[in-house]
């Protein structure tokens, strides 16, 4: 087992034999890796040999435990038969998705992500990690008291021009089961005479760690605002669809918005604490989706990586 410059990610390697049996070695190995994950936020096993999707979503699902399928998504995934095995997002290579906790945003979420990579791009592409404790203790006490107090608050405009359409996101082309699961999980609905939906729901900020009781920094507070949007999309955005008709934004729990001071800040306490490791073929990374967020950088050439979430649990 390796260190990989500070927390929290640790390597482990797998045998060196390009031969050997992916989906054995990882069913031999399956409670050390989720150990390992556990231990230190994330485990890095390098040296399977993961040629294909088919066996980097079997790989996948034999790590997982439960898995979750993904509801109210942001981007396209494509699903592998296995319940919570995907695609990774399509979102454009050139644009960041910046530090989060997957489905921070949902009653329902994953403790355990894991990512094979069947294709490494040819430069960038990172799934960079950060510790949601260290970046709790870093950010400055006011703007975290403020959201532990009040929680954040998520809107979202479902359309059929930008981002996913609400029957993707929902797995459902029926309105009325779509307010059904929404009121079921604290979310407003509100259907425009054209048929767009409009989201508002408000989760916690900071959560305890299920097994461990930390405190940690859990939302898509940054990633999902409008100031970490590249400028020109902003701009382009607000001027077709107006402020309110952004595909998604964030605020403070009470309504109150946010200034881009406060959101550089965030993204600055992350960039801190950020561990990157570029992706090598075979790779097969575990991430304790509490303790760790985790991001995707802006990438050239092919990319393919296998994404799964697991054993859900309610924040």
């Amino acid at each position: 087992m390796t260190e990989l410059r500070s927390r929290p990610l640790v390597r482990l390697d797998a045998a060196p034999d390009p031969g050997t049996d992916a989906e054995a070695w990882t069913a031999r190995h399956r409670a050390e890796i989720r150990g390992l994950a556990a231990e230190h936020g994330a485990v890095l096993v390098r040296g399977l040999d993961l040629a294909g999707r088919d066996r980097a979503a079997a790989v996948v699902a034999g790590v997982l435990g439960e898995g979750l399928v993904e509801r109210e998504g942001f981007a396209p995934r494509d699903p592998y038969p296995a319940p919570g095995v995907y695609s990774s997002s399509h979102w454009p290579a050139d644009q960041p998705m910046c530090m989060h906790h997957e489905m921070s945003y949902a009653a329902r979420a994953p403790r355990l992500l894991a990512f094979a990579c069947v294709t490494p791009p040819t430069s960038g592409g990172v799934t960079a990690l950060a510790d949601a404790r260290l970046v709790l203790e870093d950010l400055p006490a006011g703007l975290v008291e403020r959201f532990e107090r009040h929680g954040w608050r998520l809107t979202r405009h479902y359309n059929p021009f930008v981002g996913i359409r609400w029957q993707d996101a929902f797995g459902s082309t029926d309105r009325a089961e779509v307010d059904r699961y929404c009121a079921a999980d604290g979310i407003e609905t509100h259907w425009d005479s054209d048929g767009a939906l409009r989201t508002v729901q408000t989760r916690p900020a900071v959560i305890a760690h299920p097994d461990t009781g930390e405190r940690c920094w859990f939302n898509q507070i940054a990633f999902l605002n409008e100031w970490t949007m590249a400028p020109e999309v902003r701009e382009f955005l607000i001027a077709e669809f107006g402020p309110e008709g952004l595909p998604f934004n964030t605020f403070h729990g009470d309504g109150t918005p946010l200034d881009a001071a406060t959101v550089d800040s965030i993204n600055e306490v992350y960039e801190r604490h950020t561990v990157r490791e570029p992706w090598q073929r075979g790779d097969l990374l575990v991430v304790d989706n509490v303790r760790t967020a985790h991001s995707r950088e802006p990438y050239r050439g092919e990319r393919e990586i296998v994404v799964g979430l697991g054993e859900p649990f309610r924040p």
